[in-house]
């Protein structure tokens, strides 16, 4: 079998690690030169609506895939009706819109902040009167790690916030001082078959993520994050891999956004589940069984991001991924995984390698 996968970052390159293992050939679309997954099966240096070259993958490849929501809808849509195309495009049509996204979650009965579509500077004015201050206000569509967001903590800085984003549609978000935030990954085939992973804690740092960490010992959150992933993956009828963030408050859990792909929380599943995201999301893709989405114990990761130290290089326990990117500030450049038999022995494994490799 072959699939053709839009996008060639290290997320396309852990889905051709796991193509390999499965026996599945790969074919990429980016326009990057050398790009992470360029290890791992033929890339068409092109751009990602490039007609002719998605003609190409459609004509050469059994489905497609795509590892990050910036692909073009409509490109996916000229495709559609030549190979499956998963996660259906309608589902990256939603998560790229954080209106259309906030919309989803209200019509799903599933627990989100309060929230106000902006799109001049009295929408602005009217969402702080309504949500209180402080507010983030973040545009609607493209942002990502931190970027395209404002945090409006007084009325004086309503203009601010206009002026540095103002010139796209905006929305605007209740600030939420939450307890934690974590994320629930579930997977879904065609037949309708869900599997859920356990749910993971995470850390960012500067909007990055920097630590994840499962599974977390918190029953009554784990069946609502279960819950509402399973709500989200049959009403898209999904198929593939989608990761759901949110931020706990007490008992109770609150939707961040949802990712259509594979996700970096989910990282720790290559060492730390019985079949990881990425196994999982072909599995699903290509219409194999889903596998178990047991944890193999307890599970942490540590993304590395602006270079890779020669102490990540060195470590005594944890396993490197190095996904052979050039450094640069703010760039996820690897990951380190580490497995343990307890949550303590995990957390410690954690604190220990980040102090290390910062």
């Amino acid at each position: 079998m072959r699939i053709g996968i839009i996008g060639a970052g290290q997320l396309g390159q852990m889905l051709g690690l796991a193509a390999r293992d499965l026996d599945i050939e790969c074919c990429f679309l980016d326009p990057s030169v050398a790009p992470p997954a360029a290890t791992c099966g033929e890339v068409i240096q092109r751009p990602f609506d490039d007609a002719d070259a998605l003609a190409r993958m459609a004509d050469g490849c059994d489905v497609i895939t795509y590892e990050f929501e910036n692909v073009p809808v409509a490109a996916l849509r000229q495709i559609a009706g030549r190979v499956p195309v998963y996660p259906p495009p309608e589902a990256l049509r939603l998560a790229q819109d954080r209106l259309d996204e906030k919309r989803l979650f209200d019509e799903l009965d599933i627990p989100l902040p309060p929230y106000h579509a902006i799109d001049s500077r009295d929408d602005m004015e009217a969402a702080a009167a309504t949500l209180g201050l402080p507010m983030v206000v973040k545009t609607r569509r493209l942002g990502y790690d931190g970027k395209g967001q404002f945090v409006v903590t007084s009325i004086d800085n309503v203009t601010a916030a206009w002026n540095a984003l103002g010139s796209q549609p905006l929305i605007a978000e209740q600030w939420v001082d939450f307890d934690y935030e974590v994320s629930t990954i579930g997977v879904r085939n065609a037949a309708g078959d869900v599997r859920v992973y356990p749910l993971t804690h995470n850390v960012h740092e500067h909007g990055i993520l920097r630590t994840s960490c499962s599974p977390v010992d918190d029953a009554t959150l784990s069946r609502k994050a279960s819950d509402y992933a399973h709500r989200l993956l049959d009403h898209l009828d999904y198929v593939g891999v989608l990761a759901l963030e949110l931020f706990v408050k007490g008992e109770n859990l609150l939707a961040n956004e949802f990712a259509p792909r594979v996700h970096n929380s989910g990282h720790w599943t290559i060492e730390g589940a019985v079949t990881s995201q990425f196994e999982n999301h072909l599995r699903a893709v290509l219409g194999l069984p889903l596998g178990t989405t047991d944890a193999r114990g307890h599970a942490g990761m540590i993304n590395l991001i602006g270079e890779i130290p020669d102490a990540a290089r060195n470590l005594a326990d944890g396993r490197l991924h190095d996904y052979g990117k050039e450094p640069r500030p703010g760039r996820k450049l690897g990951h380190i995984t580490v497995v343990a038999d307890t949550a303590a022995r995990r957390d410690a494994l954690v604190d220990k390698i980040d102090k290390t490799v910062t």
